[in-house]
């Protein structure tokens, strides 16, 4: 994994737009699958490429193949899983804050993505149980992602990265009706996602581990204190390095958020009350949520917490929670501001999630990157 050794290094946290004949494929539901495969492997070396030209240095696929989200993607990759119509609650990332503000989410306010609008009451809806031994059967998806990655990354001379799903926030949408124990369960879906962490790395990419449970799995769970709820994140932590075992640290790095809702969001756990846990993960960078208002003075942390000798941290200077295209100048302040704090090369530039479906139009999402380049540019200058 490269350093910013002469220049600030620019990422970003995962999915991006697809092309809009890409996504109405997508949108034609599994009628279109055949059609979607056939047009997939154009529309990740478009995707790639533009992120090179845009001057990105460490680009990924835009998680173009994962249909199903970011997480639930790996619904078609694990065995022993089914999905019915359920009245179970499902796993809730604003539970929290729902009991402080219910005519807010009654009212139907909040959500994902370019509608940020969710229902104000749920009916009965789908829902995934785990009714036998939870396996990897996913190699042929993987693999055909890295073929798609490989073909479109020819010549571009970039550094390269894959997002998969952590063992920790699988069991977020996940019913337990097989394993005898919450532990047995949680290293089981561990033991089955190293196979996909293991092929992406043996493909010579940096694997990034998607985490939001590490931090929103605290508002799911209402009535647990802080040690509790660390004793909770403690276990994941644990079952992750389980599943990370045997593959380089140099080719992991890890994201945590808070979730990607636009909501409230005033009962985030603070990152003081994890961030030594979150730095247990087995991985040579740590990409964080820190941009937008709830999270952004979490800066001052680092100045109590010493990252780890001869890692680095990717702080999200860009991000989901508004449309408004954050200013070059900002992103760059933010930048050096931490460069100062840990060290100019052990500062990469990040966004706070991935984008492309969390912002109200692709065209903003593209914009958002644009900046996000602009500002490590003005810090670079700055710095060196």
């Amino acid at each position: 994994m490269k350093r910013s050794t002469d220049h600030i290094l620019v990422s970003h946290a995962g999915n991006l737009p697809r092309p809009a004949d890409l996504q109405a494929l997508v949108e034609g539901g599994p009628a279109k699958r055949h059609e979607f495969s056939q047009r997939l492997p154009s529309a990740v070396s478009e995707v790639v490429k533009r992120q090179a030209e845009i001057g990105i240095d460490v680009v990924n696929d835009g998680e173009l193949s994962k249909i199903g989200g970011f997480s639930n993607y790996v619904q078609d990759r694990l065995s022993g899983l089914e999905q019915r119509t359920s009245d179970l609650p499902p796993m809730n990332v604003s539970a929290r804050d729902r009991l402080e503000f219910p005519g807010f989410y009654a009212a139907g306010l909040g959500g994902f993505g370019a509608s940020r609008r969710i229902p104000g009451t749920r009916a009965p809806e789908e829902a995934v149980f785990c009714v036998g031994p939870v396996k990897y059967i996913g190699h042929d998806n993987v693999q055909a992602d890295i073929r798609n990655f490989k073909a479109a990354l020819q010549d571009l001379g970039v550094e390269a990265y894959m997002p998969a799903i952590a063992p920790g926030t699988i069991e977020h949408w996940l019913h337990n009706q097989h394993y005898a124990t919450e532990e047995e369960f949680l290293f089981a879906i561990a033991e089955a996602m190293r196979d996909e962490y293991k092929a992406i790395t043996d493909a010579g990419f940096i694997l990034q581990v998607d985490d939001p449970d590490l931090p929103d799995a605290w508002q799911v769970y209402p009535n647990m204190s802080v040690p509790e709820y660390r004793k909770y994140a403690e276990l994941r932590v644990e079952a992750l390095n389980h599943a990370l075992q045997g593959i380089p640290e140099d080719q992991v790095r890890l994201h945590v958020c808070w979730g990607s809702g636009h909501g409230p969001h005033r009962n985030d756990i603070p990152l003081s009350d994890i961030v030594d846990i979150i730095l247990k993960v087995r991985a040579a960078c740590y990409s964080v949520e820190a941009s937008n208002p709830r999270h952004d003075h979490e800066w001052r942390v680092w100045q109590d917490t010493r990252l780890p000798e001869g890692k680095s941290l990717m702080p999200g200077v860009v991000g989901h929670v508004s449309d408004i295209i954050e200013h070059p100048r900002l992103i760059a302040d933010r930048l050096v501001r931490y460069a100062k704090i840990v060290g100019r090369e052990n500062v990469q530039a990040g966004t706070d999630c991935g984008i492309g479906s969390r912002v109200g139009h692709p065209e903003i999402a593209w914009a958002k990157l644009e900046a996000l380049v602009e500002g490590a540019r003005l810090a670079t200058k700055e710095l060196w």
